[in-house]
């Protein structure tokens, strides 16, 4: 019984060794050519794609083998793939039609037409998306400009308001100018005011006077410049008092003390503000008037935080009047306010207008319109296209074929036609989804988080079959496939 046995065992492995030997080279080098066209990618990088095993260059982890999406990618060559766009490994925003180097200096990746470098692709057939009202828009360039229409506040020219007060302590005997609102010329009377160190300051002025008479003649040189030099301190006493040169001449002249000595307003101007009365005594230092020269105004134009990036200083405004009739007052912005008033949320742009008929009175509000300098050239899409998700702004590119693909971009000036223009993320010609977004965005984001679940580690012969995680999720929401194989499969979601 043993030498059957031991001949049946040396012919059965004569046949193996015979039969492997007679196999075409095509079935001999299978694992080969499935070598040559495997692929590895980063789990947290997707746009990270190279031919060979090794570790991300942006954060370090193991590349992982890149799964075949079924018969038809197994089926076209890595060579013959197409490149759809170039992107920044660390910025898949930054897209280019071309290659070439990404902001931070990195060499640009290329992504292929059958890959996403932000998202998973997905797929609706044309009844469905006619149901859900799905429109595109053509990522096109165009000009961009916007007209702001705001509200303003006309106030006074603050470097052409002046504050009258007195140097000395006293009481105001009288006051010629009585009323807020009052105009008043420059060099008119203001009041008079009684001080017994005015007084005093006369009679010592007096004195000094009479006493450079009386040493003029002096034979010694010395003395009368003394005198001279005491005189001229007396006079710049009175000066610094606020005492006209022409009430110490008029002293100089009569040598008689005056009781009353009167200030003049040193400016054109309203009184905006009066806070002395007749009789009061007021202390040196003392705010008693307030002068405004409002033959040239300024005007505070409201702009919202949205709208600063189209307002500058130098940029031409119109200025219309409330009332019907009037004409629009043209001026530029010559100043724009570096903070953010707390309750209306505006920053504040100012005009300079002149006003020598009065026409604008301080407090009223007025109508401004600025125009922006037009953007040419700009990319632009439809603002409806963008969906704003906290920090990020994401579009949906319509690949043809009822494929979308989630794309992140960063967004810049926003016109008033509609459009909004895009810095990075899309590129010209491309078409953009710009309604029925939220249930793209959320068909997107349930795909892949089904990816995730469903992801597992594939063995050679899983990963060459085409089957895996992205089987698994197109057959959860294929209609082709039957109830229970859908449910069979989200069964296995939450073993």
């Amino acid at each position: 019984m043993r030498p059957r046995l031991l001949l049946l065992s040396l012919l059965l492995g004569t046949a193996l060794i015979l039969g492997s030997a007679s196999l075409p080279p095509a079935h001999q080098h299978v694992g080969t050519a499935y070598a040559a066209e495997q692929q590895y990618t980063c789990g947290m990088h997707p746009m990270i794609i190279t031919d060979e095993p090794g570790q991300c260059p942006i954060c370090g982890m193991d590349l992982t083998p890149v799964k075949a999406t079924g018969a038809a990618a197994a089926a076209k060559p890595t060579g013959e793939r197409k490149i759809k766009y170039w992107a920044a490994p660390m910025d898949p925003t930054y897209i280019r039609d071309e290659p070439g180097k990404s902001p931070m200096g990195m060499d640009l990746v290329p992504v292929y037409e059958d890959e996403t470098a932000t998202g998973t692709v997905i797929s609706i057939d044309p009844v469905t998306s006619q149901n859900m009202g799905v429109r595109i828009s053509p990522v096109t360039r165009n000009d961009l400009t916007r007209t702001i229409r705001t509200v303003g506040t006309v106030t006074y020219d603050e470097s052409r308001q002046f504050s009258i007060n007195s140097k000395i302590d006293g009481w105001v005997e009288r006051l010629y100018v009585n009323e807020t609102g009052q105009f008043v010329k420059q060099g008119a009377k203001l009041l008079d005011i009684y001080s017994p160190q005015l007084v005093s300051a006369q009679e010592e002025f007096l004195l000094a006077l009479n006493n450079k008479l009386s040493l003029s003649r002096s034979p010694f040189p010395s003395i009368a410049e003394s005198a001279d030099r005491l005189l001229d301190a007396s006079r710049r006493r009175l000066a610094l008092w606020d005492i006209s040169s022409r009430q110490i001449n008029r002293l100089e002249k009569s040598g008689e003390v005056v009781k009353n000595l009167t200030l003049y307003a040193p400016y054109d101007g309203i009184v905006t503000m009066k806070m002395v009365k007749e009789g009061q005594f007021v202390k040196s230092g003392m705010e008693l008037l307030v002068l405004s020269d409002i033959s040239q105004v300024w005007v505070y134009a409201d702009i919202y935080e949205y709208e600063m990036p189209w307002v500058k200083v130098g940029q031409q405004g119109k200025i219309i009047l409330p009332y019907v009739g009037s004409e629009p007052v043209e001026s530029v912005i010559s100043y724009i306010y570096p903070y953010v008033e707390p309750k209306t949320r505006t920053v504040k742009a100012r005009f300079e207008l002149k006003n020598p008929d009065f026409i604008l009175k301080p407090d009223m509000y007025v109508n401004v319109r600025l125009e922006s300098e037009t953007v040419a050239g700009a990319l632009t899409i439809p603002v409806e296209a963008v969906l704003h998700s906290g920090e990020k702004q994401t579009v949906f590119v319509a690949l043809g074929d009822g494929k979308f693909e989630p794309r992140q971009v960063k967004t810049g000036l926003q016109g008033e036609a509609g459009n909004i223009e895009i810095v990075q993320g899309v590129l010209e010609g491309e078409q953009v989804v710009t309604s029925a977004q939220f249930m793209l965005d959320s068909e997107s984001k349930l795909r892949e988080a089904i990816a995730k679940m469903l992801k597992r580690k594939d063995t050679p012969a899983q990963t060459g079959s085409g089957q895996g995680a992205d089987a698994s999720v197109d057959d959860l929401f294929s209609d082709d496939k039957p109830a229970n194989t859908a449910a069979e499969n989200l069964d296995d979601l939450f073993k």
